[in-house]
């Protein structure tokens, strides 16, 4: 089965993507005085990205240390077994601490950011992890993050205009 061809994108509709990934809360006016296009056709196209999947939601952004004072731990997680992977992506996905994951090339299988209340939560969490038998982690390599130098801000503009082929 094919999947559906995300649509060409033009000049236009980049600028649109750059500007919903710095503001996704952008009236459709500001938007559309930004590419220069009526709001009626810029919403338009912000309709039909949504549609192709090329955005996929939108979100609050936020400064977490205004509420608390998390630690935020990258993990290198390494599997004993390849075919226990979807047993242990399905109980990573639901951990709530486990705020984004990666499968990875290299000496190691995932790499996954936890955001805990403490490092005593963090431990009592990947100790359940590795105490499961049905996961068949053979280790977890924790790196506590101090402070982001460069948190994500979106996708280059770059990689934002597909190349024909």
């Amino acid at each position: 089965m094919n999947a559906k061809r995300p649509p060409a994108l033009d000049q236009i509709d980049i600028k649109i993507l750059v500007a919903l990934q710095h503001d996704g809360r952008s009236t459709v006016e500001k938007l559309a005085r930004l590419v220069k296009l009526s709001s009626r056709a810029c919403l338009e196209r912000v309709r039909r990205l949504e549609a192709a999947g090329i955005i996929t939601g939108y979100r609050a952004l936020l400064e977490l240390g205004q509420l608390s004072r998390p630690v935020n731990v990258f993990a290198e997680i390494v599997l004993e077994k390849q075919a226990q992977q979807g047993q242990f992506e399905k109980r990573l996905a639901a951990i709530e601490e486990v705020v984004e994951c990666w499968e990875v090339s290299g000496t190691v299988d995932y790499i996954a950011r936890f955001v805990c209340a403490d490092l005593a939560d963090y431990q009592a969490l990947t100790t359940r992890l590795i105490d499961d038998p049905s996961l068949g982690i053979a280790r977890i390599v924790s790196h506590v993050a101090l402070r982001a130098v460069r948190p994500f801000g979106g996708y280059p503009e770059l990689l934002l205009a597909r190349k024909p082929g």
